[in-house]
């Protein structure tokens, strides 16, 4: 896998996230920003990029001063009880993250490669996975690796060796839906919504990790690829994440719950609705249709 630059320097300029600025701690930061900020004092970069030894980068193919845990493989997330892609135990994913030398006071910007928006989600469900964890020092690099590589960001052959630290965990459970909760949810007539794309919500086609096709009753369909341009390597505006959530029947503060099969793609809408769009009524149901579908008795529309 190789990328050419990205010479639409124009595209970059439209694309780049207004509300990034460089003295505030931002949902997102553009590559200029962590170009500028990379070997800032507390400033902790981690590039969770899948099979960087499988691409052609040539021997400079690691980010300079960036601790690396592939987001299939460093452990975000693992089977829990029989659903799988879940986030792990409080104590098993802060010595995951204490290991990467984060602590409770480092600013944390997660770099994906930026190619999509299906792998983009795996910065946003990192992220999502802080926040819970209480750490709202969290950003992401708006267009991942493609826009810090296109505008020179620096690249070494091999990455630093972390210091362990201790990470703290808060976690905040407001930011997570049970299965309980959706089915209250269900009673209660809380808006549902089903980031996956049109033909699984339609139940036109499954994850092989969901029983049946279908989706919960009453979910709305928000897919998550209208929230990333794999064209322009940017993350949706506030303003699209507005309309789209109006299109949908969703007040800006309404409170609601996103899903998908495994919290992955949910957590692109997630951090979409919460972040960007700013409704802060939103949460993840990280079990999603793998797990509410595990039980024949619950209802799939």
């Amino acid at each position: 896998m190789r990328f050419a630059p990205l010479l639409a320097a124009a595209a970059m300029v439209v694309a780049a996230p207004v509300f990034a600025v460089a003295q505030d701690i931002t949902p997102l930061v553009t590559a200029e920003w962590l170009k500028a900020h990379a070997g800032d004092e507390n400033l902790k970069i981690i590039d969770i990029r899948d099979d960087i030894e499988g691409t052609d980068l040539g021997e400079l193919p690691y980010i300079a001063n960036a601790a690396v845990a592939p987001y299939a493989s460093a452990g975000w997330r693992v089977e829990v009880e029989g659903v799988p892609a879940q986030i792990p135990a409080p104590e098993q994913i802060a010595e995951l993250i204490g290991g990467l030398g984060i602590d409770g006071d480092d600013h944390v910007v997660i770099v994906p490669w930026g190619t999509d928006s299906s792998e983009f989600g795996g910065a946003t469900r990192v992220y999502w996975t802080f926040k819970y964890l209480g750490h709202d020092a969290v950003s992401i690099l708006d267009g991942g690796w493609r826009q810090y590589d296109a505008l020179g960001g620096e690249r070494v052959a091999t990455p630093p060796t972390p210091v362990a630290a201790e990470f703290p965990v808060t976690l905040r459970p407001e930011l997570r839906a049970t299965t309980a909760d959706v089915e209250a949810a269900l009673t209660a007539g809380v808006a549902l919504v089903d980031g996956r794309p049109e033909e699984q919500y339609l139940g036109q086609s499954k994850s092989p990790v969901v029983r049946i096709e279908g989706t919960i009753p009453g979910a709305v369909n928000l897919p998550h690829s209208k929230l990333y341009s794999g064209e322009y390597a940017s993350f949706a505006q506030p303003e699209t994440v507005s309309a789209l959530t109006e299109a949908l029947g969703i007040a800006a503060d309404e409170k609601n719950i996103v899903f998908c099969n495994t919290g992955h793609w949910a957590s692109i809408a997630w951090f979409a609705l919460y972040e960007v769009g700013g409704n802060k009524n939103t949460t993840m149901y990280d079990g999603s249709m793998a797990e509410w579908t595990a039980d024949p008795a619950r209802p799939v529309q």
